[in-house]
């Protein structure tokens, strides 16, 4: 089974940041850790480690500064939704094609 949620410390070893670095994505709500309970330490999960990563390398690799980040994020995730709606409108055509090519050879 796969882990679910990472910490903090997790996480800076997995992606070399600083501290810093996630706790200014937390404070611009770019990431949202949560504290399991009955533990004190934060933890992350596995879609706020891709935004962690990307995050470094837009600051990190291209320049980008924080408010960049997160439109680009934003736009990102836009995308995704929009890629998935397609995927699911395509679906439904390709389904409805078949039963058309059913009914008419029939």
């Amino acid at each position: 089974m796969a882990k679910e949620y990472w910490s903090i410390t997790e996480v800076v070893d997995r992606f070399q940041v600083d501290q810093d670095l996630i706790e200014e994505l937390e404070k611009e709500e770019i990431i949202c850790s949560i504290c399991p309970e009955g533990h004190n330490i934060r933890h992350y999960s596995a879609p706020d480690l891709d935004k962690v990563r990307i995050a470094r390398i837009l600051m990190e690799d291209m320049d980008v500064n924080l408010p960049g980040v997160e439109v680009i994020l934003r736009m990102r995730q836009s995308m995704i939704e929009m890629r998935k709606q397609f995927d699911a409108i395509l679906e439904d055509m390709a389904l409805q094609i078949n039963e058309a090519f059913r009914h008419k050879n029939k």
